[in-house]
């Protein structure tokens, strides 16, 4: 750990520059580094007894293919972005770990009771006792810190600030306690392992280990409990395009229902063949038992499994064409994927409010403007929130400019793929 004045004269000299620029672009250097200054006068205000700190980022991370395959066993696409929360950490005696959390009370954790409490279920202590216990399990000891954490991870946006959270957390204590030596697959385990039970939270694993490895990953759950998973190497600086979230500013209220009928329905579906998911379900035995199938589900859940069939294949074919730098391949891929979401998945907007279709006029807006260039679609669960795209450079400010008029200022965000996961920011 270095001194805390070492830190902040780092900061201003570049001496993390290049650390920084395989997290951020470099027009947001300058930005990054005053946002890491800010960071750590706010910790001396909280923690004034240390002298040496440490810092560290964990991304967000965006769904790329593969739209709700995941519960089903199947494969998954999706990428880390340059939205991150940091955090600046210093080293305690007291067997403690206090976590204070812009804007939030502050998190403080015992470690000499590492049980599940109830009274913590939904709660970042939760999250933070969990990630410690698991540690410990593992045969780790862990010891107490200080951290100051603040996030530009959009919350509500599919973006996955808590994974980003979990995978911070497992990252400093990686870094601390255990030599570094919990590698990033192992770390986003960890989180889900958290999640799970301390947290109470039923999740799978794809956001924790896409914010703990970073770049482009396809995941393929077909063994859950050891997914395949394969860091795919794109330059996506390079490619000409940008990556847009917008938010279409739904109403969130009253979804539950549409999210739990989606893999409800799949789950019908692969138990009409006495099988728990779609993935262990052939394709070829799902269409030839379509007229008798029809009979026992509904079209809609033989309309999502299609979906999953489909979606399942095409995310394959999105990495593959990622490999091969055929990026005009992966855009038509994208764009297929989002009409499935729309037609047979049928996640862009609540069919208990379909007066409400912000998810879908931003779509239709954002295809007159690519205008056949790029591709977007539904980003994350759907039914409200928001899209996804992939915008020509040449075009982005035009396409900013007009979700930001429909939408309301700040609605849409340009964002880039970043390569690291969760990190410790190191001199360089």
């Amino acid at each position: 750990m270095e001194q805390l004045q070492k830190i902040d004269d780092g900061l201003k000299n570049g001496v993390y520059d290049r650390s920084f620029r395989k997290l951020y672009s470099e027009q947001e250097l300058s930005l990054q580094k005053e946002r890491y200054a800010q960071a750590l006068k706010e910790f001396h205000k909280v923690f004034p007894g240390h002298e040496k700190a440490a810092l560290y980022s964990a991304p967000g991370r965006t769904e790329v293919g593969g739209n709700h395959t995941d519960h089903q066993h199947g494969r998954v696409l999706a990428a880390a972005v340059n939205l991150d929360v940091i955090a600046v950490v210093a080293l305690n005696d007291d067997h403690v770990i206090r976590v204070q959390s812009k804007g939030f009370s502050m998190n403080v954790v015992e470690l000499d009771n590492l049980e599940i409490q109830e009274k913590e279920k939904n709660t970042s202590d939760g999250l933070i006792r969990g990630i410690a216990a698991r540690f410990t399990q593992m045969g780790y000891q862990v010891k107490g810190f200080d951290a100051y954490t603040t996030s530009n991870v959009l919350k509500g946006s599919g973006l996955s600030s808590s994974a980003a959270f979990e995978v911070l957390i497992g990252t400093i204590i990686s870094k601390e306690f255990c030599g570094g030596g919990v590698d990033a697959v192992e770390i986003a385990k960890i989180g889900k392992y958290s999640e799970n039970n301390y947290f109470g939270k039923a999740s799978g694993l794809m956001d924790q280990m896409v914010s703990s490895v970073g770049a482009f990953v396809a995941i393929d759950f077909n063994d859950p409990e050891n997914p395949v998973i394969e860091k795919v190497d794109f330059d996506f600086a390079a490619c000409g395009y940008a990556l847009c979230i917008t938010d279409t500013k739904g109403n969130h209220a009253n979804l539950t229902p549409d999210y739990v009928a989606v893999p409800t329905e799949m789950k019908q579906v692969a138990a009409y063949f006495q099988k728990d998911v779609l993935r262990d379900v052939p394709e070829e035995d799902f269409y030839a038992a379509l007229p008798e199938l029809r009979k026992s589900v509904s079209d809609r859940a033989v309309l999502r499994a299609i979906h999953f069939y489909q979606d399942n294949r095409r995310a394959a074919e999105e990495a593959q064409a990622l490999k091969s730098g055929d990026f005009e391949t992966f855009c038509r891929l994208v764009k297929e994927s989002g009409d499935s979401s729309f037609k047979w998945l049928q996640n862009t907007y609540s069919p208990a409010h379909p007066e409400e279709q912000g998810v879908s006029l931003g779509l239709a807006v954002s295809e007159r403007i690519l205008n056949g260039h790029g591709a977007c679609r539904v980003h994350g669960g759907g039914f409200a929130g928001t899209i996804q795209a992939f915008v020509p450079l040449a075009l982005v400010e035009e396409y900013r400019q007009e979700m930001d008029a429909v939408f309301g200022p700040s609605s849409c965000h340009v964002l880039q793929i970043r390569e690291a996961g969760g990190v410790k920011i190191e001199k360089e």
